[in-house]
C-alpha cells in the first residue's frame, strides 16, 4: 500500500479553556498535511512558556517563510502589542518592602520565589501553576530582578524552603515590625481545614468545623499580637484537640519572640488546668469558661447567679479573677432555638404516626429508636422524653429538667 503525504500548512494556534472563573491560553504550533486525500493535523510544539512578543515574530517568519526577505521591509504593517503588566506585580511589591516581607524572606532566589508566590496570591488566587502563569502575564521577572525562570516544580520545592525556615522568616519579620516593642498581650484561636485527598502529613479524622463528614483534616492555629497582626502560624494533626495546641504558643511567645512578661488571650475550653500550670513565670491568661465550669464554680459558692447581669461583675477567688455578664439577647435566642428544635421533633413525631398508622406491619420499636437518636442529636433528651402507647410515639416534657437546663441561658460570658 502506497501512503501518499504532501505538505499543506504550519501554523500557530491559541486555545482557550475555562473551569469556574479561570481562562486557560495555550499557544500550540501546528501543522495541516494531507495524507491519501484527507487533511490531517498534528501538533509540532507547545509554546505556551514563550512570551507574546515571541509568539508573534513565529507567526511574522510562518507569514513570510517562503521570502524572509521581505521582513526587512514589513515595519509599517508590524502590529503592537501590549507587553507585560506591570502595576500589579509593582504595586504588591513595593507594599512588601515596606511591611518587610522582602527583608525576611532575603534576596536570594529561593526568596524571591517565596515573595512572588506571597505577590500572586494577592493579584489572584490560584495553585501553583497559576502563579508560574501570572508570571508570563505580570512583569515578575523584572520587578523581582530575576535573573532566571521557574515552573511549578520551583515553586513547590520553594514551599519546602519556606517551612524549614518559617521559624526565622517569623522571628525575623516580627523584628522588623516591632523593633524592641515587645507586646504584653497576646490573642491565639484554631481552625480546622478539611482535605480531599487523603495522604497529607497531617490528615486526621477530628472535630470538623466545616461540617464535612467523612472529610480527614488539618487543625491551623494562628498567634496574634495585642492590634491583631499576625506573627505565626502552626498547623497540627487533623485530630489535635485546642489545649494541646497551646504549649508550642507559649513557647514561641517566650523563646522565638523573647517576650517575658505577657498575657496570652484563648478560646472557650482552650486554657485548661493543664496548660495554666505549665505556664512559665510572668505568663497571664485569659480565657472563657465552659458552663459546666461555671455550675461547678455556683455548687462551690464562689458564683451565684444574681451575679449575673446586664453591667460586668468581677468576683477573685485566691489568684484568680472571674469577670461576669449575662446577655440577655443571647438568653432570648437559645430559648428560641430550644423551642424551635421542639417543634421540628414534634413534626417528625407526626409523620412517624402517620406512617405507622398506615403500615400496621411496621415496627414501632424501630420508629422509636430513630426518633430518640433525633432527639439525642438535637440535644433535648434531657427534659423531653419519647414514650410508645398504642402504636402511637408521644413527647413528655419535664418542666423542671427544662428549668435546670435553661437557667444559666445568657450567662456565657464568664472570662478568667
Amino acid at each position: 500500500m502506497v501512503v501518499i503525504c504532501t505538505m499543506v500548512d504550519m501554523h500557530i494556534v491559541e486555545n482557550k479553556s475555562k473551569s469556574g472563573k479561570k481562562i486557560y491560553r495555550s499557544n500550540l504550533l501546528r501543522e495541516s498535511y494531507r495524507e491519501d486525500g484527507k487533511v490531517k493535523k498534528r501538533t509540532i510544539a507547545n509554546l505556551s512558556n514563550c512570551t507574546p512578543l515571541e509568539i508573534e515574530a513565529i507567526r511574522l517568519a510562518l507569514a513570510h517563510k517562503d521570502d524572509l526577505c521581505a521582513l526587512g521591509a514589513l515595519s509599517e504593517s508590524v502590529k503592537l502589542h501590549e507587553g507585560l503588566s506591570m502595576g500589579a506585580a509593582w504595586s504588591v511589591y513595593q507594599v512588601a518592602k515596606e511591611l518587610g516581607i522582602e527583608e525576611a524572606l532575603g534576596k536570594d532566589f529561593e526568596g524571591k520565589l517565596a515573595l512572588w508566590q506571597v505577590m500572586a496570591r494577592v493579584i489572584g488566587q490560584g495553585s501553583r501553576l497559576s502563579a508560574v502563569r501570572l508570571a508570563q502575564i505580570h512583569a515578575a521577572g523584572d520587578v523581582l530582578d530575576m535573573k532566571r525562570g521557574f515552573d511549578e516544580n520551583n515553586l513547590y520545592d520553594n514551599l519546602s524552603w519556606l517551612s524549614e525556615n518559617q521559624a526565622k522568616i517569623e522571628r525575623k519579620l516580627f523584628e522588623l515590625r516591632r523593633g524592641g516593642n515587645k507586646p504584653k498581650l497576646f490573642l491565639y484561636d484554631v481552625t480546622s481545614s478539611y482535605l480531599e485527598g487523603k495522604s497529607n502529613h497531617f490528615g486526621e479524622y477530628g472535630y470538623n468545623r466545616d461540617g464535612k463528614k467523612r472529610k480527614k483534616q488539618i487543625v491551623i492555629g494562628m498567634l496574634c499580637d495585642e492590634s491583631g497582626e499576625p506573627v505565626s502560624t502552626e498547623v497540627f494533626r487533623g485530630n489535635t484537640q485546642d489545649p494541646k495546641t497551646f504549649e508550642s504558643q507559649v513557647k514561641k511567645v517566650l523563646e522565638r519572640f523573647g517576650c517575658k512578661d505577657v498575657t496570652i488571650v484563648g478560646d472557650r475550653g482552650m486554657i485548661k488546668t493543664v496548660q495554666i500550670e505549665s505556664l512559665p513565670e510572668g505568663f497571664h491568661y485569659i480565657t472563657a469558661i465552659t458552663k459546666p465550669q461555671i455550675e461547678s464554680l455556683i455548687n462551690k459558692g464562689i458564683l451565684q447567679l444574681g451575679l449575673f447581669e446586664e453591667k460586668l461583675c468581677e468576683i477573685k477567688d485566691d489568684e484568680v479573677r472571674y469577670i461576669l455578664r449575662r446577655n440577655p439577647v443571647r438568653a432570648e435566642e437559645m430559648s428560641k432555638t430550644r423551642v424551635s428544635k421542639l417543634q421540628s421533633i414534634e413534626k417528625y413525631i407526626v409523620k412517624k404516626n402517620s406512617y405507622l398508622k398506615e403500615h400496621p406491619k411496621s415496627s414501632v420499636s424501630k420508629a422509636l429508636e430513630t426518633t430518640r437518636e433525633r432527639l439525642t442529636r438535637l440535644k433535648l433528651d434531657g427534659w423531653v422524653q419519647i414514650k410508645e402507647e398504642d402504636r402511637t410515639l408521644k413527647i413528655e416534657r419535664d418542666e423542671e429538667a427544662l428549668k435546670e437546663a435553661s437557667y444559666l441561658d445568657g450567662c456565657c460570658y464568664v472570662l478568667e
